[in-house]
């Protein structure tokens, strides 16, 4: 028999979008799932945003404060996509009334807020899923299922990274993303979340790390209304860049292995030139988001000139089969977040966590506050 639940999206940028259009499409990718989530309501600030959210997609309420949604007894699980410094009070009120969420990262902006979040759910009850989606590539999954079964032997080193042009222009506006008390710690939270992330999920625990950060557009214009996305702002009054555009950090796993994790917000010529390379002891693996399908593997006994292979991942890896019937077919990024929606719906309902979680997000904050730490002390940090 198949359920209701009352769902809400907090926040309708871009991000907001993504989620209720992942709710809508979970029933046709995932039909065994004994649950459907309804549209109830929509929060935003930003006048006339939610009621056209609504007129759009069918939510029943549109409402400006997201307060509404806590008091509402017809939401059961609520989609955190509001900024980033909101994450910490709205994540803490939505658990706190028994809500459970789908929350983006970073979760807060520091590994208090993150631990705050984690903790009001694990007090609550409720499940608690987080916005890391590139581990959701059937991809990935196949290159951790590769990885763990040794046949690219004992991992020696990974190079992770994660460039994008989005912050590139000098004219874009000098929103909330580029001020430390509202955007936290600038393309670590964006981006480097989410390498922290693949590491974990790929090799397990970081040790310790030393990184350095610099910013190279310093300075912005402010925006002279609301803004969405990565708007530009020309002519305005300039105001400073107080947060990080660029990262380098060396990584240091449990297990011994040694990673490089590099992100950049101001890469001219770079779009989503997200991936990562590891190599182990008899051979290796990288994958390219910008070719989700693909892995280049490289394994054998040659060791020496060993030949590297394009691998088409399909059926059988990860959820690839609730999207395309065969290998080389496309996937995109979308899926990957409605693969999301999926493993927080099935979470729910079966009271056992699946996919990332506020937990992962607190590991993933911790390290990034050991990079903060790092690249202000220059020595080494241990993530807490």
């Amino acid at each position: 028999m198949v359920s209701t639940l009352g769902v809400a999206v907090v926040g309708f940028g871009w991000m907001g979008r993504v989620h209720t259009q992942a709710y809508a499409r979970v029933p046709h990718h995932f039909p065994q799932l004994p649950v459907r989530p309804e549209l109830v309501a929509v929060a935003d600030e930003v006048p006339g945003r939610a009621a056209e959210a609504a007129r759009q997609y069918g939510f029943a309420t549109a409402v400006r404060d997201w307060r509404e949604v806590v008091a509402d007894p017809r939401v059961r699980a609520v989609s955190i996509a509001a900024p980033n410094f909101l994450h910490r009070e709205i994540g803490v009120a939505m658990a706190e009334a028994g809500k459970h969420i789908w929350i983006e990262k970073p979760v807060g902006l520091t590994a208090a807020d993150a631990r705050a979040v984690a903790g009001a759910v694990a007090k609550a009850g409720v499940q608690g899923t987080v916005g890391f989606n590139y581990r959701n590539a059937p991809a990935v999954a196949a290159a951790r299922d590769l990885i763990a079964a040794g046949e690219i032997g004992t991992v020696t080193h990974v190079r992770i990274r994660l460039f994008s042009d989005y912050a590139a222009h000098p004219e874009g506006a000098l929103t909330w993303r580029y001020e430390r008390e509202r955007g936290g710690s600038g393309v670590l939270g964006d981006l480097a979340s989410h390498g922290v992330d693949l590491a974990r999920y790929l090799l397990g625990e970081i040790a310790s790390l030393a990184a350095d950060t610099a910013v190279f557009v310093p300075e912005r214009a402010r925006p002279t209304g609301a803004t969405s996305g990565h708007a530009r702002s020309a002519g305005g009054e300039l105001g400073p860049v107080e947060n990080e555009d660029y990262v380098s950090c060396l990584l240091r796993f449990a297990s011994g292995a040694r990673g490089v994790l590099e992100a950049c917000r101001v890469s001219v010529g770079e779009q989503n030139n997200y991936g990562f390379e590891i190599h182990g002891t008899k051979g290796a693996v990288s994958w390219d988001f910008r070719r989700m399908g693909e892995l280049s593997v490289s394994r054998g006994t040659a060791y020496q000139d060993q030949p590297v292979s394009t691998v088409y991942v399909g059926p059988g890896h990860g959820e690839y089969a609730a999207f395309q019937p065969g290998s080389a077919n496309s996937m995109g990024y979308d899926d990957l977040k409605v693969i999301e929606a999926y493993n927080f719906l099935r979470s729910i309902t079966e009271g056992t966590a699946h996919g990332a979680t506020v937990e992962d997000a607190v590991h993933s904050a911790s390290a990034l506050d050991a990079m903060s730490r790092s690249a202000e002390s220059g020595t080494w940090a241990s993530p807490a």
